[in-house]
């Protein structure tokens, strides 16, 4: 009888060991594949601060740059989005130079958001697109957290 009890926790160790790596696994991955993301718009929009995953507080600074097309009168819109997609900021980031260009152009700006209701959220940096036609959008995810 105690031998059993003894094999069935071995067993129950290992299935929760090969639970938790297979999360580990998938945590990773989901992160390389959001990364992988930030890496292919490196041509056409960087951020500096923050850097993905950070733990954010409200005001935020954000600073980067971007090809000018990214901009329209200097501006280009920005939003905060929980981890449920709600918005809870918007703004808009400036042009630090002359944006009427195909090379790139120092951004920054300020965002205030409120305490979000989740841990986790995106900035969003969206093309500025007066056109309003949909094959003009683009933008940039930017995963965050938010400080307790």
């Amino acid at each position: 009888m105690k031998r059993r009890t003894i094999y069935l926790l071995i067993l129950f160790l290992i299935v929760i060991l090969i639970f938790s790596l297979l999360m580990l696994r998938n945590k990773n991955a989901e992160r390389n594949a959001i990364l992988s993301e930030i890496k292919e718009k490196s041509d056409i929009i960087e951020v500096y601060s923050p850097s993905p995953f950070a733990v954010i507080t409200s005001p935020l600074k954000i600073s980067g740059r971007a090809r000018g097309y990214w901009f329209f009168e200097a501006t280009f819109p920005v939003k905060i989005v929980d981890s449920d997609g709600k918005t809870i900021a918007t703004s808009y980031m400036t042009a630090k130079d002359d944006w009427m260009t195909e090379n790139f152009v120092e951004f920054e700006g300020i965002i205030e958001f409120p305490q979000s209701e989740t841990e986790k959220g995106f900035i969003i940096l969206e093309k500025d697109n007066p056109s309003g036609l949909p094959e003009y959008d683009d933008s940039l995810k930017i995963p965050i957290q938010f400080q307790d």
